[in-house]
């Protein structure tokens, strides 16, 4: 895919800062977005491409994950740090406000982040709203993933994170498998406190979840997100944690709906 990439120094050290796609055209805004825990831009070729159609999108590593971003994490203070990292950063990438996309861990850091330059936030599975849940079985898959890697037990895991019936691409597995072997992976966030959730409410926010997610599923993501963004969540059928591997077409139209939406063209 033709792109550009640069490493770019920030406080938390150098971020790898990935562009695909033309300068943005007609008005449309640009799209930040932000992978989820053990991800990277590597990992979100399908949704850049589709987001580039109409977008011109940037994609970036998180610092503390997996991927050419710095490979420092704070052992406390790791939401604040996220935020201040994420506006320092956006600063130096975007000219004008931007849509942030964040899956997963990327959902919790884009609603940490109170820059002035987000116009908008889309939360695909997105940590931060409520509590992660972890089902017995996708524990009883995690643990032998972590102690013994191997790329069938990356499988595995992928298979409980999708939905029913989904093939697991290969080389998601071969990642998953490097990652056990190579990284010591980070616990999934708590909820933001109520002051950063209520202050995210300023610019628009759009929450939506797989059908199948066993993290967030929609029966206790949906209420959260009522509650504590004052929105409602849309459910992307026959997706289960890993929409942007499992649902890059559904998770484009929904971006662009919502850029649609809450801009000016």
């Amino acid at each position: 895919m033709p792109h550009a990439r640069r490493e770019t120094a920030t406080s938390a050290g150098l971020t790898s800062v990935v562009t695909v796609g033309p300068e943005s055209r007609d008005g449309a805004p640009a799209v930040v977005l932000l992978p989820g825990t053990n991800m990277n831009a590597a990992l979100c070729l399908a949704a850049a491409e589709g987001l580039a159609r109409e977008h011109r999108v940037v994609i970036l590593d998180l610092p503390g994950q997996p991927g050419l971003s710095s490979g420092h994490r704070p052992r406390a203070g790791r939401t604040a740090w996220y935020g201040r990292w994420l506006s320092e950063i956006l600063a130096l990438v975007v000219r004008e406000p931007a849509v942030v996309v964040g899956h997963s861990l990327g959902g919790a850091v884009a609603l940490a982040c109170g820059s002035p330059l987000i116009a908008g936030r889309v939360l695909l599975s997105g940590a931060g709203v409520t509590r992660l849940r972890t089902p017995a079985p996708l524990l009883a898959a995690t643990v032998p993933w972590l102690l013994r890697p191997s790329v069938p037990r990356a499988e595995e895991l992928l298979r409980h994170m999708s939905a029913p019936g989904r093939t697991v691409p290969g080389h998601l597995s071969a990642w998953m498998d490097l990652v056990a072997r190579r990284c010591r992976t980070s616990l999934a966030p708590a909820p933001l406190p109520p002051a950063l959730l209520e202050r995210s409410r300023a610019a628009p926010v759009l929450v939506a979840t797989g059908r199948f997610d066993l993290f967030l599923p929609p029966g206790a993501l949906g209420p959260a997100a009522r509650h504590r963004l004052g929105v409602g969540l849309r459910v992307v059928e026959g997706a289960g944690h890993l929409l942007l591997d499992e649902a890059p077409v559904e998770v484009c139209e929904l971006v662009e709906r919502f850029c649609r939406a809450h801009t000016v063209r």
